[in-house]
């Protein structure tokens, strides 16, 4: 039976809880950031975008996707840096941790949206409202980890160690080299 060493539980967790760290302040840039969508009242709880304005739902969601990927390449890489943790246990943080992430940015990003842009009174026909940004959909909530594996994926293949650079892996010894270790101490 194999069991995982310490530091490389701990080294998990550190890339797990760093993960959603990041992501989470990268839902909080985008909700400052994402612009909102103006709507006209025509009638009570009832708006019309204006013209242009309901491209702005599909920047909010780009921008999102943009910072999916980008916390996802940078917490991939910083995670590679730990030479001790690569392996299977590192690739499961990094991609758990994105997945929470993406869902924690997702949530803190449309929170803050929605603290810069407070529910209209939409009760005043004729009047511009302007409505706080979303992601659209949950798909958007993919690219994040997807981007984590596939970087994570393409530092392993360009690795030139078969142990991933990590050099704990226990030494093999033929049956001679056992009798004279045995013999020496």
């Amino acid at each position: 039976m194999t069991t995982l060493p310490r530091f490389r539980l701990r080294s998990a967790a550190g890339i797990f809880c760093g993960t959603v760290v990041a992501s989470a302040l990268a839902g909080v840039l985008w909700g400052l950031l994402a612009p909102p969508e103006h709507l006209l009242v025509v009638s009570p709880d009832r708006g019309v975008s204006l013209t242009g304005e309901s491209v702005h739902r599909f920047d909010a969601i780009g921008m999102f996707a943009c910072a999916g990927l980008v916390v996802g390449i940078l917490t991939a890489v910083a995670a590679w840096t730990a030479r001790k943790s690569r392996g299977p246990v590192a690739l499961g943080a990094v991609l758990a941790g994105s997945v929470v992430g993406a869902c924690v940015m997702a949530l803190g990003g449309i929170g803050v949206a929605a603290l810069r842009f407070p529910d209209p009174d939409t009760s005043t026909a004729g009047a511009v409202v302007a409505v706080a940004p979303g992601i659209g959909t949950p798909l958007v909530l993919i690219f994040q980890p997807l981007v984590a594996c596939v970087v994570t994926l393409v530092l392993a293949a360009l690795n030139p160690y078969d142990d991933l650079g990590v050099g704990d892996a226990p030494v093999e010894l033929d049956e001679q080299e056992q009798r004279d270790a045995t013999i020496t101490s």
